[in-house]
């Protein structure tokens, strides 16, 4: 047993014991229970075939519905991750403006979602925004030409099945339309928690108020708020599953997809749970490790 292990151990209560003791009575009564008084029959041998299937054409192993789905779904989260944090720099920045008016407009921009239920605002912004931009750039054209071309590989390691490349921007667009907003007043924060000090030296030495931003405020800001845009990206991509309503064809989507078609309607939800669980966990433990104080080496 490893240092590391022991350590573990040592920092376990009787009561943590207890506790999972309490979960696995209870989850274990509730799969009795449904065997029991749903007699409900359990098929848990059909999700690794929709995980992963044998293409006898390709001769190999290929994603099947869930992991199809779930390659889409972190596609969809890191690159809305990345527009969500670029626009959310700039709504932090339009808080604390000079300008009222740019004030007034991030701040109503903000308080516009933070007052309407996520379900309406994903539809809103789908309708509204979304669609009309792939339709005014004629993207579902142009991605239908490249999945007809024979070097699309590059496109499909990033984007996937290019068929379906303007769902995914559909989703990225709402994704990070709506999680812009959380990122902007993170990123406000953090500015604000910048000693006024600083923003006294930067105008004394005669900076602009966007100079003042970019080279003495955000980087000092953006080292401030990266433990909470963690936590945020972990959000997202459980709020990714809204997207399944818009007909993005993520994890969500094709759990959907796969209970319609087997019926196995406590497994498949099981399996997509526990995915998710798995991601949001890893990333949670990955990042609280990032976070942690390095010791310098003894001299």
């Amino acid at each position: 047993m490893n240092h590391g292990m022991r350590r573990l151990l040592k920092r376990l209560h009787w009561m943590d014991g207890l506790i999972v003791a309490v979960l696995v009575l209870f989850f274990g009564y509730v799969w009795v229970q449904i065997g029991d008084q749903l007699n409900y029959k359990w098929r848990w041998g059909l999700i690794p075939d929709y995980m992963f299937r044998y293409d006898e054409e390709r001769e190999r192993w290929v994603a099947n519905l869930l992991v199809q789905g779930l390659i889409t779904t972190i596609r969809i989260c890191i690159y809305a991750s990345i527009l969500a944090v670029l626009l959310g720099i700039i709504l932090g920045m339009a808080r604390v403006a000079k300008n009222l008016t740019i004030r007034m407009l991030a701040r109503t921009y903000l308080e516009f979602l933070r007052n309407i239920p996520p379900v309406v605002v994903i539809f809103i912004f789908f309708f509204f925004l979304s669609e009309q931009l792939i339709a005014a750039l004629n993207i579902e054209s142009w991605a239908r030409g490249i999945a007809r071309s024979e070097n699309n590989g590059v496109w499909e390691f990033f984007f996937g099945d290019m068929r379906r490349f303007p769902s995914v921007i559909s989703g990225v667009i709402v994704l990070a339309l709506f999680e812009s907003a959380f990122v902007g007043e993170i990123v406000r924060a953090g500015i604000e928690a910048i000693p006024r000090g600083q923003h006294e030296a930067a105008r004394s030495l005669g900076m602009s108020w966007y100079a003042e931003m970019r080279y003495i405020i955000l980087p000092q800001a953006l080292k401030k708020v990266l433990p909470p845009l963690a936590n945020q990206f972990i959000s997202l991509i459980k709020d990714s599953a809204i997207i399944s309503l818009i007909s993005v064809q993520e994890l969500t989507y094709k759990t959907v997809e796969l209970v319609s078609t087997t019926r196995a309607i406590f497994e498949a939800w099981i399996a997509t749970a526990a995915m998710y669980f798995v991601i949001c966990f890893s990333l949670s433990m990955l990042f609280s490790y990032l976070e942690r104080p390095r010791k310098s080496g003894a001299r």
